[in-house]
């Protein structure tokens, strides 16, 4: 199965952490190498030629009817884009309909069922709010 390539952002992302791994493991490297090195991870000969094929513009437009995927408060979910709106470049606020609902409380003594959440996602496709295990809001999987 072929994975889909990262966002322009997702990418530098990962030459990020590969460049802060490298140096924790006594091997740095810099900037640049970090970027040909992702770039090589996913099959293209360097940098620019991996930018050039994904795209180095803004994330894509959410559009309603959109069928997505990820996590909202750690639970897996499916659902469709019932609602979307632009914050600023690159920033979204999205109603979801989720086509199975999610628990919301991680507690063995009740439920609370959720069909409809919102919240706003950036470039990385995630929400700046943290759970208090550090993990996102909400999370989409980027296509």
């Amino acid at each position: 199965m072929k994975m889909p390539l990262p966002s322009a952002a997702q990418a530098k992302d990962q030459a990020k952490r590969l460049r802060t791994k490298m140096t924790e493991d006594g091997a740095p490297v810099g900037h640049a190498k970090s970027l040909e090195f992702v770039a090589h991870q996913h099959g293209f000969r360097d940098w620019n030629t991996m930018i050039a094929a994904i795209g180095n513009g803004p994330p894509k437009n959410w559009a309603i009817g959109d069928k997505v995927g990820g996590t909202y408060l750690s639970q897996p979910f499916t659902g469709h884009v019932v609602s979307v709106s632009i914050i600023r470049p690159g920033w979204f606020r999205l109603e979801l309909h989720l086509d199975e609902p999610v628990d919301v409380v991680s507690s063995d003594g009740f439920s609370n069922f959720r069909s409809r959440i919102r919240g706003v996602i950036g470039p990385k496709g995630h929400s700046l709010e943290k759970t208090s295990d550090g993990q996102a809001h909400l999370q989409i999987d980027l296509r």
